[in-house]
């Protein structure tokens, strides 16, 4: 069936129905598929990259004194 065939056997209904036709077509355009569950566990070495070859320790110190010198 046509576009245009579906908008003719859609304008066939009573405006009740036409409105729960359009309510029912906008439930299923906003619907959101469901959200997996996830665990912060999951971000474990994310970005560890950035840290290679720092010494974090040196580092910490260093931006603890960034106000002193």
């Amino acid at each position: 069936m046509s576009g245009q065939q579906l908008i003719n056997e859609f304008l066939k209904f009573s405006e009740t129905e036409k409105r729960a036709i359009l309510v029912a077509l906008e439930n299923t355009l906003t619907e959101q598929p469901p959200v997996k569950k996830r665990s912060l566990l999951e971000l474990s070495g994310l970005g560890k990259e950035v840290w290679k070859g720092i010494n974090v320790d040196e580092y910490i110190r260093n931006e603890r004194n960034w106000d002193r010198n």
